[in-house]
């Protein structure tokens, strides 16, 4: 929890008035109470990030209020130790009562433990596998992905993570009798459904977890002879990062992802989490130049029509998306909400996720600006959603929003509002 700062408060204080701004006239501008900021500014009351970016916007300090905010950051996950993709068992028990674990197991320990099983099977025999019937997979299998990605937007993670963690390791055991040109290509696609299952691990709050099906999709894909995917795994761990609130590791990773060598869509996608990393340091121009060189990036892309999109399929412009997050971060919610008032007309109604995700952080960007019926009338239908989807990171604006809308209790919107969004707001790992 962040401590009251002398030092933020003295700062705040001094930019103010050279800003020749009363405490007034910045509370008008950053919807925070006169009481409170004076708080702040005299060491009794801890500054959130939140008012810290407002006011390093407001009083264009280029970053250096935020600086002075510590960072409430978890301690950094492990990155997870590369592996060979024949050097584990996998475990995974499925409950009916619907919950259900998986467990990575080293082969020699399996067969020290003698582990027992209710029912047990393997793949017959060491012979190659006709490529008919790896093409017939690869066919499949890539259908099926895009089917798991679009039912990926509308139910929670759990229903998912069994039938993509199995057909993982269908194709990882498959890739292993196949001629050398099905091998790569199985590969190539257990390692794009590894990483999905990184991601929605991430959405069930599980971070090292997450990492952890980051790294055997990288470890898929270079067994497979694609090492470009090891750069997409940076972009994943900023995600993480950037979650925690840590710029400096957000734009590190990020930037570690911009390899010439890299194909120009991971690249574009790195310079865009870059720029969010910039956003949450508060360097408004440094963000701008990434955002500007992820649409370069980005509009070099060459679609492969049998490889699955890296990277989100349900974003229309995600420079565009990315920007409106950014200008939130940025201290700018008024931009910000226009912003994503603008893209969010442009994704589907069937990518719920999507559309929770990016109408969330629009009523978090109209409250932070003062509009807070506009903002709980915005919120209101999307809470159907944020209950569906079960999202982790979501769930970190959710309670952002209920932060800020708890300064307002005199309004009826919020009152009605706040039961539910309060519930929401304390999501348990599924």
């Amino acid at each position: 929890m962040p401590q009251p700062s002398t030092e933020f408060g003295e700062e705040l204080r001094k930019r103010r008035l050279d800003a020749g701004l009363s405490l007034t006239a910045l509370s008008a501008a950053v919807h925070y109470s006169k009481a409170q900021l004076s708080k702040v500014e005299r060491g009794l009351k801890a500054p959130s990030r939140d008012l810290a970016r407002l006011c390093d916007a407001t009083l264009r300090a280029g970053g250096a209020l935020i600086a002075l905010v510590a960072t409430s950051v978890s301690s950094k996950p492990d990155e997870p130790a590369p592996g060979g993709i024949d050097e584990e068992e996998w475990t995974m028990q499925l409950s009916p009562d619907g919950s259900g674990w998986f467990q990575p197991v080293g082969r020699r320990q399996v067969v020290n433990a003698g582990a027992a099983s209710l029912m047990r099977w393997r793949t017959g025999g060491q012979g190659p596998v006709p490529p008919t019937t790896g093409a017939g997979m690869l066919a499949a299998s890539r259908s099926l992905f895009t089917h798991y990605r679009r039912l990926g937007q509308s139910v929670e993670p759990g229903f998912l993570l069994p039938g993509l963690i199995a057909q993982t390791h269908t194709l990882r055991e498959l890739s292993a009798h196949a001629d050398s040109r099905s091998r790569r290509e199985l590969l190539a696609l257990g390692s794009r459904y590894a990483e999905y299952v990184g991601w929605l691990v991430q959405e069930t709050g599980d971070e090292q977890a997450a990492l952890w099906w980051t790294q055997r999709a990288v470890d898929l894909a270079a067994a497979g002879g694609d090492r470009a995917l090891a750069g997409y795994a940076l972009v994943r761990r900023a995600l993480v990062t950037l979650y925690q609130d840590n710029a400096e590791q957000t734009v590190a990773l990020a930037q570690r992802a911009q390899s010439s060598t890299l194909p120009p869509r991971i690249r574009g996608l790195a310079a865009q989490r870059e720029a969010q990393g910039h956003a949450l340091a508060g360097d408004r121009d440094a963000c701008q130049r990434a955002l500007d060189r992820a649409r370069a990036l980005l509009a070099r892309q060459v679609d492969d029509t049998d490889a699955p999109v890296i990277g989100s399929m349900h974003l229309p412009d995600s420079v565009g998306m990315v920007t409106g997050w950014c200008l939130f971060d940025l201290g700018r919610p008024r931009e910000a909400a226009e912003e994503l008032n603008r893209q969010l007309a442009l994704v589907s109604p069937d990518a719920v996720r999507t559309q929770v995700r990016y109408g969330v952080r629009r009523a978090l960007a109209y409250a932070a600006d003062g509009e807070i019926d506009h903002a709980c009338t915005l919120a209101e239908p999307l809470l159907d959603g944020v209950a569906t989807v079960r999202s982790a990171t979501v769930t970190i604006d959710l309670r952002r929003l209920a932060r800020v809308l708890a300064r307002h209790s005199d309004h009826d919107s919020v009152r009605q509002l706040s039961p539910r969004l309060g519930t929401l707001s304390r999501f348990t790992q599924s």
